[in-house]
């Protein structure tokens, strides 16, 4: 399940890692020393969910824009 948005997951982050979320309000973590990224929280393996995911505008009318527990894209 995705995690809620709170500080939790940020005072869980590792030392070596870092936190941004993308113009459509999604979160994604930054290994500083591996140079890596992910959707996924290193620590507990789930995207975090911050309510603040703009719609897409090109959807037709009535699909949602929705993402997998591993940060996958799908449309309902």
């Amino acid at each position: 399940m995705a995690a809620d948005l709170n500080l939790e997951w940020i005072c869980s982050l590792p030392p070596t890692w870092t936190y941004g979320i993308t113009k459509g309000g999604r979160v994604f973590f930054i290994n500083e020393e591996a140079k890596s990224t992910t959707w996924l929280h290193p620590v507990t393996g789930e995207a975090v969910v911050t309510g603040h995911r703009r719609q897409s505008p090109d959807l037709p009318t009535g699909w949602e824009e929705a993402y997998t527990f591993e940060g996958a894209r799908y449309y309902i």
